[in-house]
């Protein structure tokens, strides 16, 4: 068990960069919201967790970094921004992102990312290719 959601939070986010998608799943509420903004919301920690494996994995591309810079807890509430490093081939792209976390019964209830579509577009433009 986890102390606090500030550190339930940063647990699951070590998980996302170490790839490991069956770890990361335990975090989530079976029917977590999950919303990566800018694309649709997911419901569902088996559809979330589908949607990230090639993204984390290596299959798409792989998630080779993630560095918490500041994040704040307030009751359920845990907020971050994160510096993400994602690899493809050759192609190197840090992304901001900043996170908003709902944490119940010791799992993620409610998941929402946001970052700026543009800044990714090179690991997106290469996934497509």
């Amino acid at each position: 068990m986890v102390a606090t959601h500030s550190e339930l939070v940063r647990e699951f986010c070590q998980s996302l960069a170490q790839g490991d998608m069956t770890r990361s799943r335990r975090f989530l509420h079976d029917d977590v919201y999950y919303h990566n903004q800018p694309w649709e919301p997911i419901t569902g920690a088996a559809a979330a967790c589908a949607f990230l494996q090639p993204f984390v994995d290596g299959t798409h591309c792989r998630l080779a970094e993630m560095r918490i810079l500041h994040q704040v807890c307030e009751g359920t509430t845990v907020m971050n921004a994160r510096e993400e490093l994602w690899v493809r081939g050759d192609i190197r792209v840090m992304l901001p992102v900043a996170g908003l976390f709902v944490v119940a019964d010791d799992v993620i209830t409610r998941w929402v990312d946001y970052w700026d579509l543009a800044t990714l577009r090179p690991i997106l433009d290469a996934i497509d290719t």
